[in-house]
């Protein structure tokens, strides 16, 4: 097996990025479309994260820093490739960025329902927060 490659994604990966995440990602929002992708790489360049094992993309995240918080969103790994570091890799890639923006602290947003995903989490050292509940309004139609 190849060394794993991590790096930020660019103009040009969008459209594999979003063909990936419809086999490796659970869930959908309202911004993970081309145009709300797009917003992403062009306002942070360095926030969507990739990773790449022989020219595959294998996994992805989204370390999102707005001057106050670090959010990760996006941490999805081809279920081919689980168990592998992959997610692991990705989040320390998130996390020195984070750290070199001068953040303090990663949050996630993770599917109840996606008890996987729970568990890559606990292992990676985060924990939820219970007494947070998240609140939503679409802006648009």
């Amino acid at each position: 097996m190849t060394e794993l490659r991590t790096r930020t994604a660019t103009p040009a990966d969008l459209d594999a990025v979003l063909a990936f995440w419809k086999t490796a990602a659970e869930g959908t929002s309202i911004s993970d479309d081309r145009a709300g992708v797009e917003r992403l790489v062009e306002r942070d360049p360095e926030a969507l994260i990739l990773a790449e094992r022989d020219g595959e993309l294998v996994g992805t995240v989204i370390a999102g820093f707005d001057g106050w918080r670090c959010h990760l969103y996006r941490l999805a790994v081809h279920p081919e490739r689980r168990r592998q570091g992959i997610g692991s890799a990705l989040l320390a890639a998130a996390e020195e960025r984070f750290v070199r923006l001068g953040g303090r602290r990663g949050d996630a947003m993770v599917l109840v329902r996606n008890e996987t995903a729970q568990h890559a989490w606990r292992a990676a050292g985060y924990a939820p927060e219970e007494h947070w509940r998240r609140w939503v309004k679409p802006l648009i139609d």
